[in-house]
């Protein structure tokens, strides 16, 4: 596994991070909501006991990558992680085609600039960076919210790609679920996964960063 004894992983993002987690901060066991983090966690916990890590989770539900920008220094910097975790974008697509009257869209390239503020500013005082895809849980590549978020996602590509980070692509684990079976097995409005969603969003994360399967 990439991380070590007792570093400190933080994910930070929006709702589908959030999940519940508690306020102000949520902590390891109990505090880090009842999504993806929760039980990436567990995995971690349960195959690697012999590496055990500490948890963090600042993710907000709603949040845009420029909300982000604003809470950065202390959902973030002041934490000091030796790891974070980034997943964000789906609202600032989302938002585009529920509330097309926006004054302040989240455009691809306000989305693209913004990131690359962030990270500008922390990629040095991690020992290692992870980006998550945004992701819509729609098989039909021609529908205009699944163009959209795709563009987004390949500039999360790119930006780990410039920023040495490891790019965890759920789209495409997604994608490959929904293969064989229908968006409703895990979720009505195709952006909240149910359990099951979040498990694939977990595993992802957990196979990304080298963890190794011993149950």
């Amino acid at each position: 596994m990439l991380l070590k004894n007792n570093q400190t992983l933080l994910f930070i993002g929006d709702s589908i991070t959030d999940c519940g987690r508690t306020r102000p901060l949520g902590m390891s066991n109990n505090g880090l909501g009842e999504g993806y983090v929760k039980l990436a966690q567990s995995l971690f916990a349960a195959n690697h006991p012999d590496t055990p890590l500490r948890i963090l989770n600042t993710g907000i539900g709603g949040n845009r990558v420029t909300d982000l920008y604003a809470r950065w220094d202390t959902d973030v910097m002041e934490l000091l992680p030796d790891w974070l975790s980034i997943k964000i974008g789906i609202n600032d697509v989302w938002r585009q085609f529920d509330n097309p009257t926006d004054p302040s869209p989240v455009t691809i390239e306000i989305y693209e600039k913004t990131y690359r503020k962030l990270l500008d500013k922390t990629r040095t005082q991690l020992s290692g960076l992870v980006l998550i895809s945004p992701f819509f849980l729609e098989t039909n590549q021609s529908d205009p919210m699944r163009q959209q978020m795709n563009a987004y996602g390949a500039v999360v590509k790119q930006l780990a790609g410039a920023f040495d980070a490891i790019f965890v692509d759920v789209q495409a684990a997604f994608d490959k679920y929904l293969k064989v079976m229908p968006t409703q097995t895990l979720c009505s409005d195709r952006v909240h996964p149910n359990q099951t969603g979040h498990l694939i969003i977990a595993q992802a994360l957990f196979n990304a960063l080298g963890g190794v399967w011993k149950m």
